[in-house]
């Protein structure tokens, strides 16, 4: 494809900051510090955690760059950048979280496959593009539209990124065509991250952003649109980022029995503290963010030091008196928020504990022992830190 291509090695990776905790060298995946998550709304772009799957994707000519539209649709086409550029501008406060945030306190209960990350695999950015509803209805596909003229029912999004568990090919998922043509959805073929032009990580020129639905889904580096009448049957839609009950493993799963996931579940985490601390008597201050898929925004966080048997409501860090809902507009249904709640720590040892209430009611699971499952996704339990009395970094 003129204008970007996707290198064979990694002699051409872009320089990241030196704080990010590295997971993974090649393919580069890596989180920030969990602190630094809670010094900001908006996440930074030098510290929006980095999940990829081969090299990054370079650019030649951007002049050049075009996506082509295909499938199952009257009229197939190439969108060059211009074509997406002059259709009406939005921009969409969201989080975007990694299906396998929190793995690693899950495969502390059993071993799980896949990039062992902390809490940090996840960000909230403003991003900046056309929504995919209005690209598609340029093509002829009007809004709340569940099915094209040919059948088409689901829409593709494949990547210029060559990743091995594709053997080679291109990175690619989908989302059905009645949330894609849905302007509510705010589904955004961006340019923009923050006010600015995407950068190679996080997908320049032009990327997917899907709210409130797992990262995996939201593809990098768009190479072509594909209108189906299937979903995608890629590997990262049919053979991964699929929710399996603490039964299955690896010798007797079947791939096919289950949906991909697409929106994640409440969740928060503490941000403030380490997951084991030591700290000096008195007040401690907690931090964290909570944040739920699907729309749903956060009702509440609850804090427990005595193990879940009573609860204190946090506040939240934004614009104090008022609701969790953000003072971004656009972003009550996709964003974070950020909590904060003072403990006065005087035993030896204190257990922190922090869960979200979104507003469906829906609350984060007591135990990760319930929601394991082999591939170490949509770890959503209560999120725990330990409490020392000693000497305090804090």
């Amino acid at each position: 494809m003129p204008g970007i291509r996707g290198p064979s090695d990694y002699s051409q990776e872009p320089s990241r900051d030196p704080s990010l905790k590295i997971n993974a060298k090649e393919p580069f995946n890596a989180e920030p510090p969990r602190s630094a998550l809670v010094s900001s709304y908006v996440t930074p772009v030098h510290l929006f955690y980095k999940r990829n799957h081969g090299p990054i994707p370079i650019i030649d000519h951007i002049d050049n760059y075009s996506v082509s539209v295909t499938g199952l649709i009257d009229n197939p086409t190439k969108l060059f950048i211009k074509d997406i550029m002059s259709l009406p501008k939005y921009n969409v406060t969201a989080t975007l979280q990694c299906a396998g945030n929190r793995r690693t306190a899950m495969s502390k209960v059993r071993n799980v496959r896949g990039v062992g990350w902390d809490v940090s695999a996840i960000g909230n950015a403003v991003w900046g593009g056309a929504k995919l509803a209005d690209v598609l209805e340029l093509l002829g596909i009007p809004k709340l539209t569940s099915s094209t003229g040919l059948g088409g029912r689901h829409v593709e999004f494949v990547s210029v990124d060559r990743c091995k568990e594709e053997n080679g090919g291109p990175y690619k998922a989908s989302i059905p065509l009645n949330q894609a043509t849905n302007p509510e959805a705010d589904v955004l073929l961006a340019y923009e991250m923050n006010g600015e032009i995407l950068n190679r990580d996080h997908g320049y020129p032009l990327r997917l952003v899907v709210p409130g639905v797992i990262g995996a889904r939201s593809v990098k580096w768009l190479d072509s649109i594909n209108l189906l009448a299937e979903e995608c049957q890629g590997f990262f839609m049919q053979k991964d980022y699929k929710m399996f009950p603490p039964s299955v493993n690896w010798d007797n799963i079947d791939w096919s029995s289950r949906r991909p996931q697409m929106d994640f579940p409440v969740q928060s985490a503490i941000c403030s503290l380490e997951d084991v601390q030591m700290v000096k008597p008195g007040k401690v201050s907690i931090k964290g963010y909570a944040v739920s898929g699907g729309g749903r925004g956060i009702e509440r966080v609850d804090i427990s030091m005595d193990g879940g048997k009573s609860w204190v409501e946090a506040s939240r860090t934004q614009k104090p008196g008022k609701d969790y809902i953000s003072e971004h507009n656009s972003s009550d249904k996709w964003a974070w928020v950020l909590f904060e709640a003072t403990i006065d720590v005087s035993q030896s040892t204190t257990e922190v504990i922090a869960k979200a209430v979104d507003s469906a009611a829906n609350v984060q699971p007591e135990n990760v022992e319930s929601v394991w499952n082999l591939r170490g996704v949509l770890n959503t339990s209560w999120h725990r830190v330990l409490l020392r009395l000693g000497h305090s970094n804090l």
